[in-house]
């Protein structure tokens, strides 16, 4: 019988918890994606009016701001109670959606569901930190993502399916169900992982100073930063998609299709990612992926300009695999650098981090979103910029680390002593 010695599960069993843990997040946006044309039309929207992608901003932002509350108490409490609370602010979220009869309601609805979906992302990430460091991390971490990334595959299909049968409000019951589903196995099967020698006392303060500790060690405030600006654009991806393969391709019924494999296309680099990571190590998988991206991403913009911004899908949707690709290889890697350093406040800096993350990407994303004219030009230029800058800071901090590396193992100067008289 398999020995359960990772907090209740055995190692693969964690994995396959934490990704459904996770993938609440996913299926409050990816679910919802093909009922756009239903939700506009239920609230009173113009058709195509990218109006609707205000869910998935105040979704982001909820997701944010909910990291850093929940996060940093789970430092105090545990991980499991907050786990329960954030599932209980999720159902909650989702109840009030379904009764929203107008935008702002809905919108408000989304931020309190985004607040709940906080605690499966922020917990798992600390859960993870609580149990594996360095490149067990990183696989583990890098496993968790690829079973995550069967949500976006399934979910649109699933969303579009379910809709011929019953409404948007009807679809959101499959939330609730996933929901219940993970609050039974926290109740019946999972251990606490954060021991009561490494709990902390609840200060706020204690956010600002991970902050600080963040933003100045070189090993994790560039990739932080990195991840924000990745996120932008892909927040952007999610937000927009559906608008892009239905008017600019005129291919609206290829949406849930198209947006599942490109969803297949990133959990398979997820999956790569974890099995590769600890015999190559995170810097050189780094580099593979920037190259990676920084090849998708150009080929994206020269399609864009080179038929004025109405390229064949098939060309532009390959280009935009390989930046999703290297996108979900990055984001893993670019979690571990800056999650290594943090192991004494692995629950708060985890917090931060997501929130930096998920909110300033959700806030760059908007504006990606409203730069949308009717062609792939501006997500196109989104993803080669965000590249380039991602290029600059992943260097520009192991740059910084390996000077502090340098320093700390460098040989001491020693004095030498007077001559005896």
């Amino acid at each position: 019988m398999p020995v359960r010695d990772h907090a209740g599960f055995t190692r693969r069993g964690l994995v396959v918890f934490l990704a459904l843990t996770m993938s609440l997040t996913a299926l409050g946006i990816d679910l919802l994606l093909p009922a756009f044309p239903s939700m506009r039309a239920d609230l009173g929207l113009a058709p195509g009016s990218t109006e609707i992608a205000g869910i998935i901003t105040t979704f982001f932002v909820g997701l944010a701001l909910g990291q850093v509350v929940l996060g940093t108490v789970s430092d105090t409490v545990g991980r499991r109670p907050m786990l329960l609370l954030g599932l209980g602010l999720y159902v909650l979220g989702a109840v009030l959606s379904v009764l929203a009869t107008t935008l702002p309601a809905l919108l408000a609805a989304r931020f309190v569901w985004g607040l709940g979906a906080a605690g499966g992302r922020v917990l798992s990430i600390a859960i993870v930190r609580d149990r594996f460091v360095g490149g067990a991390m990183a696989r583990t971490y890098s496993l968790v993502m690829a079973l995550f990334v069967i949500v976006p595959v399934v979910a649109p299909s699933l969303g579009a399916v379910v809709l011929r049968v019953v409404g948007w409000r009807q679809l959101v019951g499959l939330n609730l169900a996933v929901a219940v589903l993970v609050g039974w196995l926290v109740l019946r099967r999972l251990e606490e992982t954060l021991a009561p020698a490494d709990r902390r006392p609840l200060r706020p303060r204690l956010v600002l100073t991970a902050v600080r500790r963040i933003a100045t060690d070189p090993r994790s405030g560039p990739p932080v930063l990195a991840q924000a600006v990745l996120f932008g654009a892909f927040a952007s991806y999610l937000a927009t998609a559906e608008v892009v393969i239905g008017e600019v391709f005129g291919r609206p019924g290829a949406f849930p299709l198209v947006f599942g494999g490109i969803a297949v296309v990133a959990g398979a680099g997820s999956l790569v990612n974890g099995r590769v990571v600890e015999r190559v190590g995170i810097p050189r998988m780094l580099a593979t992926a920037l190259t990676g991206m920084a090849v998708g991403a150009t080929a994206l913009v020269a399609l864009a300009v080179g038929y004025d911004g109405r390229p064949p899908m098939a060309a532009w949707i390959a280009a935009l695999m390989l930046v999703i690709v290297t996108h979900a290889t990055l984001i893993p890697n670019l979690s571990t650098r800056a999650m290594e350093p943090m192991g004494d406040i692995a629950g708060v800096a985890s917090a931060v981090i997501g929130s930096v993350l998920i909110g300033g990407g959700a806030l760059l994303g908007s504006v990606y979103d409203r730069a949308y004219d009717g062609t792939v030009r501006p997500l196109s230029l989104a993803f080669l910029g965000s590249t380039a800058v991602v290029v600059a800071l992943v260097a520009l901090g192991g740059r910084a680390a390996g000077r502090r590396d340098r320093a700390a193992t460098a040989p001491r100067a020693t004095v030498a002593p007077p001559p005896v008289a």
